[in-house]
């Protein structure tokens, strides 16, 4: 049986200095039935200004891995990562422990704090004092390649 491949996540900084428009949908898209056809209307989106928050704190991560799996984050998906934002209990978060940085679930209960995979084949990470182990930031958006 092969080893379990953990996720991990490459930062990558943000270069928020450039501004790309490009058309967007004035109107929703259907996933049901097709809606009537409607003049298409070009209106400009730049995406910097709606998944970027807090442009001095915010990070893109590579995943590398699939604990995350059933919470619909892949191998090879671009994360929009906020290190201003408070974390908060259940949200999905990028962890530094114990010199690696790691994408999971951060969960407080009773008997401590808890990183929780989204894939059954990985356990739950009980974070003590012994750990070295910092919240690096939680994730705000997820970028899928079809």
């Amino acid at each position: 049986m092969g080893a379990k491949k953990e996720i991990s996540v490459e930062i990558i900084p943000m270069n928020n200095s450039t501004v790309l428009e490009r058309p967007m949908f004035p109107f929703g898209l259907s996933a049901g039935f097709p809606s009537p056809a409607m003049d298409f209307e070009e209106i400009g989106i730049d995406l910097n200004k709606h998944i970027i928050k807090h442009p001095y704190s915010t990070y893109f991560g590579r995943v590398s891995g699939d604990s995350m799996k059933d919470s619909g984050i892949n191998d090879g998906d671009l994360l929009v990562i906020d290190k201003s934002i408070d974390f908060v209990d259940n949200k999905i978060v990028v962890c530094f422990i114990d010199g690696e940085f790691t994408l999971k679930r951060f969960r407080k209960d009773k008997d401590g704090a808890w990183l929780l995979p989204s894939n059954e084949k990985y356990s739950p990470i009980r974070v003590n004092d012994e750990n070295e182990f910092i919240i690096w930031g939680v994730v705000t958006f997820v970028i899928k390649a079809f």
